[in-house]
């Protein structure tokens, strides 16, 4: 776990000012909950491994803040600030591309209450909801999650906030980006209903 949390903050660190060093807080286990297991065993390995399943089944320590059937909200263990906390699902999915649009929803329903919770505790009036999503990104944990991430003005947390943004040229390179994006929804929305239009035949033949 140690060696994820220094993996995690090497990649973070290029954008991100250093934490402000721990503080000793007292441990509270999570409710043992299975988390989803699947009949393929290297599967099954990998959420032996994951640090996230781990402690939605009980076996590591995390101080919660908040649970139902489908998620889960902790306080990261290695905060970029006072106050960061995750929604996590219970079931293990690698990416956030790879997460059913139901579970999503689920998490994000409950963005809303998280963070005005957190936003009270630490006197802040602003937050980040953040997904890293891939190791470009920063990802380092490979299972879904939100970081909820409260913000005072002039913290200076991200450095990418000092850098000037420029406007975005209306040119054929930027219509060309449009369409290339446009084509690969226009793709997925196709395969996405021919997928329900070969369910609903199956479902009718049987």
């Amino acid at each position: 776990m140690e060696e994820s949390a220094r993996r995690r903050l090497a990649l973070l660190s290029s954008h991100v000012n250093p934490p402000p060093p721990e503080t000793s807080l007292p441990t509270r286990l999570v409710s043992s909950s299975p988390c989803a297991y699947d009949s393929n065993a290297e599967t099954n390995k990998e959420h032996d491994d994951c640090v996230f399943c781990k402690i939605i089944r009980g076996d590591s320590p995390a101080l919660k803040l908040y649970e139902d059937d489908e998620c889960l909200c902790v306080l990261d263990t290695y905060p970029l600030c006072c106050g960061h906390s995750l929604i996590i699902p219970k079931c293990h999915f690698p990416s956030l591309d790879a997460t059913p649009p139901s579970i999503i929803g689920a998490m994000c329903s409950k963005v809303p209450l998280i963070s005005n919770a957190v936003m009270k505790a630490t006197g802040c009036d602003s937050f980040n909801m953040l997904v890293n999503n891939g190791a470009a990104a920063g990802q380092v944990i490979y299972h879904t999650h939100i970081h909820i991430i409260p913000r005072k003005a002039h913290d200076c947390l991200w450095r990418s906030e000092s850098i000037r943004r420029r406007p975005l040229k209306l040119d054929q390179e930027a219509s060309q980006l449009a369409d290339q994006i446009r084509q690969s929804l226009n793709c997925a929305n196709n395969y996405e209903d021919s997928s329900k239009a070969q369910a609903l035949s199956t479902l009718i033949g049987n």
